[in-house]
């Protein structure tokens, strides 16, 4: 090798040092979203095929980790053969029979409503967001052949494996939203992951598990009594639902907070603040609200639509 090689060697190293050096730097950062968040679920991180129409992922580094059903709906959502174990509309996710710790587990004084097990409306959210089953754990896979029952409550990776990605290679490991990094999404999706997780957002805190006590409270029992005091009172009320009917129109629109009752007395879940298809900011074709939120939060508005403080 001549000193002149050698110098271009020693030149590309350092350059390959330089690039590693800021790869390992930028890893696993809060990274703005690809989806531009707007007009459509399809536009947001709840598209699981991470293949929206144009601007962002490919999806194909995850293909081998999670099936691409190349619809959007169909993670959560089918026509024929729904989840019956859950009154969701049409539900199409598996929910395994999980214990979570609620926030009453603290012993807070600051808490005077009995809270209760998460109700349909908690579990729709934690079906992926416990970690407890693979994002593409489905019953009812899209065209036909593709149902299981038994995955109703359990996930059967023999099952999700059948499915042939037409955009990539076939997934053989169906993983989900698990607080162990190597287990799931995080191993990619978290500070640890260093290289291999080079400019993948870190999902870490939308990680939640089966311990809820870090959470705001759900299945809690919204307060009948004392309106104006510490809580307002949600008005417009239809079976199943109570919500805070700002527009007077007499539906429960989606901008609109409300409480759930699964049985046991209108409660606060999940789905109270969230709308997991997006809610625009403002008018048609503006951003979606940050992290599915049903109001923007400026000034504390969503929290003030309940609290009093």
């Amino acid at each position: 090798m001549t000193l002149g090689e050698g110098m271009r060697t020693l030149r590309s190293g350092v350059l390959l040092l330089g690039l590693l050096a800021g790869v390992v730097a930028w890893a696993d950062v809060d990274l703005p979203s690809k989806f531009d968040n707007r007009n459509s679920i399809a536009n947001t991180r709840h598209n699981l095929t991470q293949r929206q129409a144009s601007g962002g992922p490919s999806g194909a580094i995850m293909d081998p980790y999670r099936n691409d059903y190349a619809e959007v709906c169909v993670y959560c959502h089918t026509p024929h053969g729904a989840n019956t174990n859950v009154a969701l509309p049409l539900w199409n996710r598996t929910v395994t029979a999980t214990s979570y710790t609620t926030y009453a587990a603290l012993g807070t004084s600051s808490l005077t409503q009995p809270v209760t097990q998460p109700g349909p409306n908690s579990l729709a959210c934690l079906s992926c967001h416990d970690g407890q089953v693979g994002v593409d754990s489905v019953i009812n896979m899209p065209g036909s052949g593709g149902y299981s029952a038994a995955q109703a409550t359990s996930q059967n990776n023999t099952f999700l494996n059948a499915w042939n990605n037409a955009s990539g290679p076939d997934a053989t490991v169906h993983v989900g939203l698990n607080a162990t990094p190597a287990a799931g999404c995080l191993a990619c999706h978290s500070a640890g992951a260093g290289v291999v997780g080079a400019g993948a957002t870190d999902f870490a805190a939308f990680v939640i598990g089966s311990d809820l006590r870090n959470d705001h409270p759900v299945g809690v029992l919204y307060p009948t009594t004392g309106p104006g005091i510490d809580f307002n009172a949600a008005g417009a009320t239809r079976t199943g639902m109570r919500w805070f009917d700002t527009n007077g129109n007499g539906r429960p629109d989606t901008r609109e907070v409300r409480l759930y009752d699964s049985g046991e007395g209108f409660e606060v879940e999940c789905a109270t603040c969230h709308d997991p298809h997006g809610v625009p900011s403002g008018g048609s074709g503006s951003l979606f609200n940050p992290s599915f939120l049903r109001l923007p939060n400026a000034a504390s508005a969503l929290c003030l639509t309940c609290h009093t403080k």
